[in-house]
């Protein structure tokens, strides 16, 4: 038998790269994008398969923030008089309640993203961005008849508001408001992910933006008190919501200073969210 002499060939490491190695980040936007397809479709299944298991199935998605709308309505509209003042309250509450409960869910599901799919982080390779982003999205798929029930119950509830051209503004609201939403849950996610006692935290600093909202009284109120009127005002769930208030409740149109700061905001987040996460890319596979 004739064995033949080993052949050195020679191989050129240098672009071999590490299995699981954070990409640059135009390279992760790249590959974030090529996964556009799983992102869709995945959002799509859990919005149907979210309420397969209620009898009422998707009307919940409606019944929800109705039903908190009423409860506000109750207690600080009828028993703490806090609507006195604010025309047309019950469209104001029903404004503030519904574009909360958008920011809310999306946040908290954006949060919990990482936390909630450890193994499909652990077990498969991907841009791990596409789990926030697909909560986000299905955020904003459920949001859809949200949206549609709001503008109705402004038509129907007297005082009845008319239709003007400046409902077409809550388009721009609404995209300000999903980028920001996906800013911060992407940023609370790797925050999560290093600290799980944060998710615990979350329903509470939610519940102090939400106070902070004016969603069931008027700002005036802190008139008095310029350090919470400021503080409420440079809130950015608050701009959103006084925003689509202008726009379906009063016929107003909003000022360039509330559309600059909310964009501000939304752009901040969404960049500083999106780095942030990015730069744990690695960290979530190992925890």
């Amino acid at each position: 038998m004739v064995f033949a002499a080993p052949i050195d060939i020679p191989v050129n490491l240098n672009n071999l790269s590490r299995v699981g190695a954070r990409p640059a980040f135009l390279d992760y936007l790249v590959q974030l994008w090529d996964f556009r397809s799983f992102i869709v479709y995945d959002a799509r299944a859990r919005v149907k398969s979210g309420t397969r298991r209620d009898k009422l199935g998707s009307a919940w998605l409606l019944l929800n923030p109705i039903f908190n709308g009423l409860t506000y309505f109750l207690v600080f509209g009828v028993l703490l008089g806090t609507g006195k003042g604010i025309p047309n309250f019950i469209g104001y509450l029903v404004i503030g309640v519904f574009m909360f409960q958008m920011t809310s869910g999306a946040i908290t599901g954006g949060a919990r993203s990482i936390q909630q799919n450890r193994a499909l982080v652990q077990g498969f390779t991907f841009p791990r961005a596409a789990l926030p982003l697909g909560v986000n999205l299905r955020e904003a798929m459920v949001n859809v008849p949200m949206i549609l029930a709001m503008m109705l119950l402004v038509l129907l509830i007297p005082p009845t508001e008319p239709i003007t051209w400046r409902w077409l503004l809550i388009v721009p609201v609404l995209v300000l408001q999903f980028m920001f939403n996906l800013g911060i849950g992407m940023l609370l996610a790797r925050v999560i992910a290093r600290v799980n006692d944060v998710a615990h935290l979350l329903p509470f600093l939610l519940r102090a933006v939400m106070y902070l909202s004016a969603i069931f009284y008027s700002y005036e109120r802190f008139i008095n008190k310029p350090v919470l009127l400021h503080i409420m005002q440079a809130n950015p769930v608050f701009i959103m919501i006084d925003i689509a208030r202008d726009c379906l409740l009063y016929a107003e149109t909003p000022s360039l200073h509330s559309w600059a700061v909310l964009t501000a905001w939304s752009l901040s987040a969404l960049i500083i969210g999106g780095i942030y996460f990015w730069k744990g890319e690695e960290s979530y596979v190992r925890g």
